[in-house]
């Protein structure tokens, strides 16, 4: 039998002025994304803000609907948004900004699984990685430097 060992890094940053200015300002771009999504069923609130490599900065807000869980998560807005928009740019660093409207978040709050899948569909199609920053709407805020941190045995098109 062969073991195999899969190691996953992070990096935690206290507060959102630890980050470099340019980080600031993508999360703060995903806080206001969040400010406007819909959620009037779950009453949790995400926002995503995407930079592309031509410095253009994308957003996305989760958007629910009556015929639950027809919605979609703020990640793939933003994601599939970029895709149709600017099919060429390659996709650098995703800010993600989770808030509830019950309880206050202060954990970070990692894309789910469906929109880790598409992360790693995204970076294998651009062929370059993409950081990701993700938080609560305070506290601490985690960095992936790859969505294989969050998603270590990726399912892609070379099993197709």
């Amino acid at each position: 039998m062969k073991n195999i060992r899969i190691e996953i890094n992070l990096e935690v940053f206290d507060t959102i002025s630890d980050l470099p200015s340019s980080i600031q300002t993508l999360m703060n771009k995903a806080h206001e994304a969040r400010e406007n999504a819909y959620a009037p069923y779950s009453q949790f609130k995400v926002g995503a803000a995407l930079q592309l490599d031509t410095g253009e900065i994308i957003l996305g807000n989760n958007q629910e609907n009556a015929a639950y869980p027809s919605g979609l998560c703020a990640e793939r807005v933003a994601i599939f948004h970029a895709g149709a928009t600017h099919p060429n740019a390659t996709i650098t660093t995703m800010a993600i900004s989770a808030k509830s409207l019950k309880n206050k978040v202060t954990s970070p709050v990692a894309p789910c699984g469906a929109c880790r899948q598409v992360l790693a569909e995204y970076e294998v199609k651009q062929n370059a990685f993409m950081a990701i920053y993700f938080m609560g709407e305070s506290g601490k805020i985690v960095k992936s430097n790859s969505i294989k941190d969050l998603l270590p045995l990726i399912f892609d098109s070379t099993f197709l």
